[in-house]
Parts: C-alpha cells; sequence; structure tokens
C-alpha cells in the first residue's frame, strides 16, 4: 500500500498541507513539537480509523478550528487507485469515506489499508497495564481478519449484560448460563485466534530483537489466559459467587495478558530503557511481517522518534534494517537528528524525500546530503 499524497486542514498544529510521497522511505527531521508526529497521525486516521493515542477525536481538531480534514491518494499493491477522506467535526463526530462513498459502519474499514506505526509511547505494551497489550492484539488481529472484530464485540456486549446480572445480585443460575454460553463461543473464537497470532508472532519477534541489539539475548512473548487450562463455562460457573460480591466479572478473555522476556528475566520489571525500546520495536517489526503475510498487502511503516534511548550500536543496526526499502515498502521515518537522516538517505536506492518541519509547516529538501 502506497500513500501518494495527502492534504491537511486544521489537524492539530497544522493548519493546512499539501505534500507529495515518495514510494519508499520519506523523512522528516525538526524539534520537538513542531508537527512530524501529526502528520503520522494524519496518517495513522485514514489507515486505522483512529488516532495514534487515546484522546478524544475533538482534541485532534486544530485549536480555534470547528473542524478537520484529511484526504490521501493511495495505491494499492494491485496498482488500484484509492481516495480515503476523514472528516472530525467539533461535537458532530467523525464520518469515513472511501472513494467519494461513506462507510456504513467504519469497522468494515479495517484491514483495507493496512498500518504499523513506533511511536515512543509503545514502551507501554512492555510497561503498562494489561488492557495496552490486549488492545495491541485487538487492533493488529482485526486488521487480518475481520470475523474476529465481530467475536469481540459480540463478547463485549455478552461481558455487559452478566455485569448487569451481578451488579443485581441475581441468583438465577438458569439466567447466568444463558448469558454465559453467548460469552463462551465468542471467547473461544477470540483465545484461539490469539493463542495463533502469538504462535506467528514470537519467532519474528526473537529474530528481530536479535538483530537490532545485534547479540544474542532472546526476547520472548507468551499468551496468559485462564482458557489456556480451563474451559470458559466452568470457568465462569467457579468465579460466579466471588463475582456477585465484586459486581463484575472477575475472570475471562478480557482479563488476558502477553508476558514479555528477555532471557530468563521479566523485562516490565528488569528491561533497561534500551533493551524495552528494542523490544518495542522488534515487537512492531514483528506485526509488519504478520499483516503483511496475512493480508497479503505491504502495510505502510510509521516510525515516529524511534532512536532516543538506543545506543550507537542498535541504531547502526537499525538503519540496516530499514535502508532496505525493498523489505518494507513505504516508510515515513521521524527524528530530530539530522545525522541520522541523513545516514538512512544515503544508504538508499530510489528517490527518497525529506521534508524539515517547523510549526506545521512542511518544507521539501531539495539536494539531499550525501546523495547525487
Amino acid at each position: 500500500m502506497i500513500l501518494n499524497n495527502i492534504d491537511i486542514l486544521d489537524f492539530k498544529n497544522i493548519h493546512e498541507a499539501r505534500l507529495e510521497f515518495s514510494p519508499g522511505v520519506n523523512c522528516l527531521v525538526g524539534l520537538n513539537g513542531m508537527g512530524k508526529s501529526n502528520l503520522l497521525e494524519a496518517i495513522h486516521l485514514m489507515c486505522l480509523a483512529r488516532g495514534m493515542s487515546s484522546m478524544p477525536e475533538s482534541a485532534l481538531i486544530r485549536h480555534g478550528a470547528d473542524m478537520l480534514s484529511v484526504k490521501g491518494d493511495f495505491t494499492s499493491d494491485a496498482e488500484v487507485e484509492e481516495k480515503i477522506s476523514v472528516g472530525i467535526v467539533r461535537g458532530k463526530g467523525k464520518s469515513l469515506k472511501r472513494n467519494g462513498k461513506e462507510y456504513p459502519k467504519i469497522s468494515r474499514h479495517f484491514g483495507a489499508f493496512p498500518l504499523v506505526s513506533v511511536t515512543p509511547g509503545d514502551t507501554q505494551l512492555v510497561s503498562g497495564s494489561a488492557e495496552e497489550r490486549r488492545k495491541l492484539m485487538d487492533m493488529v488481529i482485526s486488521q487480518a481478519d475481520s470475523a474476529y472484530l465481530s467475536h469481540l464485540i459480540g463478547y463485549t456486549r455478552a461481558l455487559e449484560s452478566r455485569n448487569r446480572l451481578l451488579r443485581a445480585e441475581v441468583r438465577d443460575a438458569l439466567l447466568y448460563e444463558s448469558v454465559e454460553n453467548s460469552m463462551a463461543a465468542a471467547a473461544g473464537a477470540i483465545h484461539k485466534a490469539r493463542t495463533d497470532w502469538v504462535m506467528n508472532i514470537a519467532p519474528r519477534l526473537s529474530r528481530y530483537y536479535s538483530i537490532i541489539a545485534g547479540n544474542d539475548e532472546k526476547a520472548t512473548l507468551t499468551y496468559s489466559s485462564v482458557l489456556n487450562d480451563a474451559s470458559f463455562n466452568d470457568v465462569l460457573a467457579e468465579s460466579r459467587q466471588k463475582d456477585i460480591a465484586l459486581g463484575f466479572t472477575s475472570k475471562g478473555v478480557h482479563r488476558d495478558d502477553l508476558l514479555t522476556r528477555l532471557g530468563s528475566y521479566s523485562m516490565r520489571r528488569l528491561g533497561s530503557q534500551g533493551q524495552v525500546k528494542s523490544f518495542t520495536l522488534a515487537l512492531r517489526l514483528a506485526i509488519f511481517d504478520y499483516l503483511k503475510e496475512a493480508g497479503g498487502k505491504v502495510p505502510i511503516l510509521l516510525l515516529d522518534d524511534i532512536f532516543d534511548k538506543l545506543d550507537a550500536r542498535r541504531v547502526e543496526h537499525i538503519l540496516e534494517m530499514v535502508s532496505n526499502s525493498d523489505d518494507f515498502g513505504q516508510i515515513f521515518i521521524t527524528d530530530t537528528n539530522r545525522e541520522h537522516i541523513d545516514s538512512i538517505l544515503s544508504h538508499l536506492d530510489g528517490n527518497p524525500k525529506l521534508f524539515e518541519v517547523k510549526d506545521g509547516e512542511f518544507t521539501e529538501v531539495v539536494g539531499i546530503r550525501g546523495r547525487n
């Protein structure tokens, strides 16, 4: 998937911009807070119908404006031209159109324009709560498997029904069993999809981590779920009395987690900043491979400030990887350090592009250093 150009109006600190992109590597350089990451978030919004953070969508609208608009022209791997437009009006919500037609359900957009983003906030995938890691699994699997999203929606609705019974302190076992049977069917499908996903991702993660770290440290990812060792109906039946006292469902796939380790120790507890950053980058690259294989489309890759907190050796290994753009397709890279960007560009074939960013404005640099 290639993004050929983008039109932005009143998105965060970007008042107005129209940019033409390279089908290979596109670099953005500038000080922090200038708008580099905002451009990546605008691309993320078009491809995945949501921003990169959990902030309200109205917060994406530039201060003082009533609405935002982001439009892009894409070319698929099958050479099909596609147009995507997203609009958000303050107080009225979001619209998403593909080739001029609005989606009846935005969920139908998932997977059509695959994208993988690497951001400074990714460290929360290791150090944050289990909810962060579940969100990652759900977002990635949903891009590759439309049925998975339906199972998630069904499970969430049944979970809400069970929690209402619990809060009302209902004691009727038949009522619980009716709701729990619906939950069990969806939970089984979710658990299988997550199990298969982790089995697919884990060896890829380990390989990428070894490339980035340049040593024999083995990074691992395992799936922790109550359904690994028990049936869902048995789990809920056993915990029902406790759940009535608590007023919510304490066990289920909504409590699943991913365990991150380096060798014999927990990344979450003992990983250094450089190790955590390397781990999350390796995880994102493994996800890139997964989506590329599962969907038959090459995702767009966003690399936002990836070199921070990494030593020179790891930076060099990353540069060697991303310089091979044939493996990764279209890439967008941001950095405050012009030397990092010049090092990347000097090793690239084709026609990479470089933009300087200041106060939400983008200037294409002609005559990139180190290139003929």
